[in-house]
């Protein structure tokens, strides 16, 4: 949705020529990858390699993701080997800057999202193992439980000018303002708590891969120092799901129990924080799209929970 890619032959050569400047690498050819949400995606390969470029020119998400760039080098640094790793260019930076974008160069690693339930298992094994990692020593957000994704989209909402997203909105006012007070309401009751936060993904399953029975979770550009609800929240409505967490949590040493306060939170949040983007560049089909199709199910969990 966000993707910015050209496609003309001049960019694609000048690309190319900065890629082998930058990291001295030789392209045969630069095209279009079919992943990501905030940037621009290639895949290039050369006689030796495929590898996938990343660049972002969305203003508000540069700064979040050249952060991301430290924290995917301090887990790969502590034996986390089921990520994308960055390649350095030949000054040993962890990404660059082409044309206005950010642009980062990771290991290609072929093959598609395939979550499913059964794929559940193998996602939490992996952010348990994450959780594992130390924090001290690296450069990362932390999650504060601030309830401004939405202060965020009723900002946004009143410099839209699309008529009919307008239209949407205004249909759906008495709604969208019971859940920013809901989001307030769990705001308030977990920001004087920030025990239990680790490194966390945020969208694990949207960029879970299956590669050759190989299993791998990609784009860390959300990274957040925050608790595991983080990543459990979308799931975490079915109690299924919740037991297999918390079991892998204490398989790997972690003995926390999932707060329902906190996944009330997440799902909130969450729901500002896309329905923001959607309003900034969808059309009102889609965003009606968006609400018919966010999780219905963890939206009622939130709003049975708690609910004085």
């Amino acid at each position: 949705m966000m993707n910015r890619t050209k496609q003309s032959k001049n960019y694609i050569a000048s690309l190319s020529d900065f890629i082998f400047n930058e990291y001295n690498l030789s392209a045969i050819s630069i095209t279009p990858a079919k992943r990501g949400f905030f940037g621009e995606t290639w895949q290039l390969d050369t006689s030796d390699c495929k590898y996938f470029l990343k660049l972002v020119y969305v203003a508000a998400h540069q700064s979040i993701y050249e952060r991301s760039f430290a924290v995917i080098e301090h887990l790969c640094c502590h034996g986390i080997d089921f990520i994308s790793k960055a390649i350095k260019t030949t000054d040993s930076r962890l990404f660059t800057r082409f044309d206005g974008a950010v642009l980062g160069m990771f290991e290609w690693i072929e093959g598609e999202n395939r979550e499913t339930n059964a794929t559940k298992s193998y996602e939490y094994e992996m952010l348990a193992k994450v959780y594992t990692v130390p924090t001290y020593g690296v450069q990362i957000s932390v999650e504060d439980f601030s309830g401004i994704s939405a202060d965020t989209f009723f900002e946004q909402w009143k410099v839209t000018n699309d008529t009919q997203v307008l239209s949407l909105l205004e249909k759906n006012r008495t709604k969208l303002e019971y859940r920013a007070e809901r989001l307030k309401h769990f705001s308030d009751l977990c920001k004087n708590d920030t025990t239990n936060f680790f490194i966390t993904h945020g969208d694990a399953g949207g960029n879970f891969i299956v590669s050759n029975g190989k299993h791998f979770i990609v784009d860390w550009d959300n990274s957040v120092l925050a608790p595991p609800e983080r990543d459990a929240w979308e799931m975490g409505f079915q109690d299924w799901a919740q037991r297999l967490f918390q079991e892998k949590l204490r398989q790997n040493g972690i003995n926390y129990n999932l707060r329902p306060e906190r996944l009330a939170y997440y799902a909130y949040h969450v729901f500002f924080y896309c329905l923001t983007w959607f309003t900034r560049c969808s059309t009102a089909e889609e965003i009606e799209g968006f609400f018919n199709a966010y999780g219905s199910e963890r939206i009622e969990y939130a709003d049975n929970y708690l609910r004085h």
